[in-house]
């Protein structure tokens, strides 16, 4: 049975990449880590985000990249904790040189959210959920 998934994306630097995720306040697994990739570790359980560069990546999927300023093939979403952990992250990515597509505002009455490309244009959101305030059916 499956024990752990992983989210794999392809980077043109690795460093650099990997000095705009502590930036914002990412950690590593070094475990994982390679001269031409990194592992981010999210949240409380440690999801693994796996940063490969490009010519790594397409020797694994067998497929050309998708161009991230023109489409997105996934959005990649982020809890949080409060509205203001929201701002300040938002703030964090700017400052990092990411950019914040979608500022940070409240979404359909329960949400309050930001979306952010990374260096790389893949496309990630953060969101704060009121679920007591949840539209019931």
């Amino acid at each position: 049975m499956t024990k752990q998934i992983w989210l794999n994306l392809p980077v043109k630097e690795v460093a650099k990449s990997k000095a705009f995720f502590a930036k914002i306040g990412f950690s590593f697994n070094e475990q994982y880590a390679t001269p031409h990739s990194t592992c981010l570790s999210v949240g409380a359980t440690n999801f693994a985000v796996m940063l490969f560069e490009e010519s790594m990546f397409e020797s694994f999927v067998q497929n050309k990249i998708t161009d991230t300023q023109s489409s997105s093939e996934v959005l990649i979403s982020i809890d949080a904790e409060s509205r203001e952990e929201v701002d300040e992250f938002a703030k964090k990515v700017e400052e990092a040189g990411g950019i914040v597509f979608a500022k940070p505002a409240e979404i359909q009455g329960w949400m309050y959210g930001c979306g952010f490309a990374d260096l790389d244009g893949h496309r990630w959101n953060m969101l704060y959920m009121d679920f007591s305030k949840v539209p019931k059916q």
